[in-house]
């Protein structure tokens, strides 16, 4: 899972937005809009958005590094463009102090970014070796402390649930065995560990430590509770005819969208077919899908950019009706019950 393709804003050209002219036609910028970057990385949604039409965007980020790298775009397309800390579950609280209510567009890319993942002091990577850090905002419990102090039912769980990994149990248990001896505080660390635990020293098709590392990064920053609530928010922040679009580059993540969007653009089955459709009983939906099914990169796209292979695109069309209380658990994500939500209790 990585938002890889996002685009630079500023400095060296080392990034590629995954699925750019997919995600500019779902979006439809109009001349006079508002949107919402939701998830700046290093700009390349911001700036296609900006240079499609003659509007506006707000761009939200929470990642120290990426809010420094973006200033220039202030510069350079002037007041059409604002560069928000924070993250984009609360867009609606960030965008009241712009006094904005309502907007024509947002675009979320979910992940992390290829700047995070080859920066090795970032830790996201088991690629190149750096401190097991893996937080977007640098503050909080890192995977270090996860992986150090957490008892090996909670990794276990993790790294099942959240990293898909089906030898969740077996690389538990060969973490707590390696830390009783000495603190696991490096990727390359964990890296050989896992590999150890997962594959024992036989080849793979991917990198054993990849689901590990996958379910780690999105437990220290609650990913999946964010991508959730970030599509709530924008629910009550899209006028009608505004579109929401979503690029998830894992299932777990795309599995959400889709819930949230086939929730809010179908009707609820009726209890019988000989049963009357009961007028006022329905809510009335909020969505309309943007297209059939999520749109995937193509072979083209693929020849330069191998790491958008997972990629996915879905997108809605916001209705008339009112937003829907956000349901976690029907969305997927009921959390993972970690022994009364801290994973770090002693």
């Amino acid at each position: 899972m990585t938002g890889c393709g996002r685009g630079t804003a500023g400095g060296p050209v080392r990034h590629i937005p995954v699925l750019l002219d997919e995600v500019i036609e779902a979006l439809s910028p109009r001349d006079g809009g508002v949107y919402i970057d939701g998830t700046f990385g290093a700009g390349g949604y911001s700036r296609a958005i900006l240079k499609a039409a003659d509007c506006r965007v707000f761009a939200i980020e929470r990642d120290e590094q990426a809010l420094e790298a973006g200033g220039g775009m202030a510069d350079e397309f002037g007041g059409r463009f604002t560069l928000v800390k924070g993250r984009f579950s609360q867009m609606a609280q960030l965008l009241r102090s712009y006094d904005l209510d309502l907007v024509d567009g947002v675009v979320l890319d979910i992940g992390v970014s290829s700047m995070q993942l080859d920066d090795a002091g970032r830790g996201f990577s088991f690629m190149n070796d750096g401190p097991l850090d893996m937080r977007m905002e640098r503050k909080g419990a890192s995977a270090a402390d996860i992986i150090n102090r957490a008892d090996e039912r909670d990794l276990a769980r993790i790294i099942a649930v959240l990293g898909e990994e089906r030898k969740a149990r077996r690389v538990a248990r060969a973490i707590v065995k390696a830390r009783a001896e000495a603190s696991i505080r490096r990727t390359s660390e964990l890296a050989a560990i896992v590999e150890k635990a997962v594959a024992g020293g036989k080849p793979a098709r991917i990198h054993p430590a990849t689901r590990t590392f996958q379910g780690l990064r999105i437990f220290v920053n609650q990913e999946l509770e964010e991508l959730a609530r970030g599509l709530g928010a924008a629910e009550t922040l899209l006028r009608q005819g505004g579109r929401l679009v979503v690029v998830t580059f894992h299932s777990l993540e795309d599995r959400i969208v889709k819930r949230f969007f086939n929730q809010r653009s179908r009707r609820a089955p009726q209890p019988s077919r000989h049963a009357p459709i009961m007028a006022g009983n329905e809510k009335a939906l909020s969505f309309a899908l943007a297209h059939k099914g999520a749109l995937m990169v193509s072979e083209a796209e693929l020849a330069h950019n191998p790491r958008a292979r997972s990629a996915r695109l879905r997108a809605g069309i916001r209705l008339a009706g009112e937003a829907f209380d956000l349901d976690m658990a029907a969305l997927g994500v009921a959390g993972l019950n970690l022994r009364g939500g801290n994973v770090l209790c002693s």
